[in-house]
């Protein structure tokens, strides 16, 4: 049985691959210019999330208005480790999530099919004041996967589930560094916050 709170990516042994969905105005001008740019906002938090599956359902497999780009994000392990050395959970005493340069959420992962897994995902919220940082410092590479995700899309549509799969990127367990264990483990560590109507805990890292 799959641990219920487990980062699952794709990575390498220097980068790990993250997921976000954008307009494609916001997606053609980070592609020209290998990184993100304007209309893309420097001003407000920005999400990453490992889990293809989950940005698909978040994302109604790129038809969601505003999220019609998915673009794989792929940055260096160690950008995305001094994230979450950084981060407090959403449900975390808010004077602290109000501080925090990094939030983390943890939401029901996702079948193909959409349905909510008893496991669950995580979601990286970067700051504001850490967002030059990593689109400056840690991204390494921008990849448009809308093509391969509506093809994917149309053969789950048809009946044609196992070839689909074939075509979503492979995830494996990612080996977290002790220091942040509790990060992936809430019971493990402090709560700070109660349970969010089941889906994310409260959660400082110290």
């Amino acid at each position: 049985m799959t641990p219920q709170y487990q980062i699952r990516a794709d990575y390498d042994a220097r980068t790990i691959v993250v997921y976000q969905a954008y307009s494609p105005a916001i997606a053609d001008a980070a592609l020209r210019a290998g990184r993100f740019v304007a209309p893309f906002s420097f001003h407000r938090m920005t999400w990453i999330k490992p889990s293809f599956m989950w940005l698909m359902h978040r994302s109604n497999w790129a038809r969601k208005p505003g999220q019609e780009r998915v673009l794989a994000v792929r940055i260096t392990r160690e950008g995305w480790e001094e994230a979450l050395s950084q981060a407090v959970l959403t449900t975390a005493d808010p004077a602290a999530v109000a501080q925090a340069a990094v939030h983390v959420q943890w939401d029901p992962e996702r079948s193909p099919r959409g349905a909510a897994l008893n496991h669950y995902s995580i979601q990286v919220g970067i700051g504001r004041h850490l967002i030059r940082t990593f689109t400056d410092d840690w991204i390494v590479s921008l990849t448009d996967l809308t093509p391969q995700i509506r093809k994917a899309s149309t053969l789950m549509q048809t009946g044609h589930a196992a070839k689909a799969q074939r075509l979503f990127p492979a995830e494996r367990t990612y080996p977290m560094p002790p220091t942040l264990e509790d990060v992936v483990s809430p019971g493990r560590g402090r709560r700070t916050g109660p349970r969010a109507g089941g889906r994310a805990f409260g959660l400082s890292l110290e």
